[in-house]
């Protein structure tokens, strides 16, 4: 019989089941990583641990820190303790009152999206996500939800994921922000943007997105931040944020992963 001082030692009981669970999964995650190391996101050369980057590509890596612009995320040159923007979004100002982006897309960033995009490196999702949820910490509040701007239903099926999907998923795990992945649709399918210039790109997806009719009541009150992987002339963008103009949301932010460079 086993008395109650012995209890702590019996394997049998459920915390001692969980720590042999935890001990057995530690064990298992230490000889993987023998024989399976933690490889650099951009080059694929051994690193330290899961999710980073080598001391020759981090550098590589164009960051967004510093001023940017408050309503496009646009690197900016000097410093500012107030809240500034680019000549364009002073020209043209975008809908929303604020947007961040990560990454300037460029050099290693380019790299890494293009992969992450159509080359099924869907493990690039979660580093992502963490450096999306630092560069937005002062847009993700308690009262947001996110959600990525939708594929149509016939590339979805070409490309097997939609990217900006994966992106909010990271972003929510990272913060514990509200996720809602069909808040948008995309209901007519369109060509790709590249090769369009401003006019055209805006053009191309106007009136291709709708709100899901049964998801209105999610977002009621409360700030939606729009995620998408890059920015450009932010056509998409603007063209999403219009479909979500009629559900009672409080503001509609914007974050991306990277952001395309441009005169300021």
């Amino acid at each position: 019989m086993i008395g109650p001082e012995d209890r702590s030692e019996d394997p049998r009981r459920p915390e001692a089941i969980t720590g042999l669970h935890f001990h057995a999964r530690r064990h298992a995650r230490a000889l993987l990583r023998m024989i399976y190391p933690p490889l650099c996101l951009a080059c694929q050369t051994p690193v330290v641990e899961e999710g980073a980057l080598c001391s020759a590509c981090w550098p590589r890596t164009p960051f967004i820190r510093g001023l940017s612009c408050e309503t496009c995320g646009a690197p900016l040159p000097g410093q500012s303790d107030r809240a500034a923007r680019c000549d364009t979004c002073l020209r043209d100002p975008p809908p929303w009152p604020k947007a961040r982006a990560a990454l300037r897309y460029d050099d290693n960033a380019r790299a890494m999206i293009l992969g992450f995009k159509h080359g099924d490196r869907t493990e690039l999702a979660r580093p992502f996500g963490r450096w999306m949820a630092q560069a937005g910490r002062d847009i993700l509040g308690k009262d947001c939800v996110l959600v990525p701007v939708p594929l149509h239903p016939f590339r979805l099926l070409k490309r097997k994921y939609n990217q900006a999907a994966l992106l909010a998923r990271a972003v929510s795990r990272e913060t514990g922000v509200d996720l809602c992945v069909d808040l948008l649709k995309r209901i007519r399918f369109t060509p790709p943007q590249e090769g369009l210039d401003r006019a055209g790109r805006a053009e191309n997806v106007a009136g291709v997105f709708a709100p899901h009719p049964k998801r209105a009541g999610v977002v009621q009150g409360r700030t939606i931040v729009l995620v998408d992987d890059v920015m450009t002339s932010g056509a998409t963008l603007r063209a999403a944020h219009e479909a979500l103009r009629p559900l009672d949301a409080r503001k509609i932010y914007v974050l991306c992963l990277a952001r395309v460079a441009k005169d300021t």
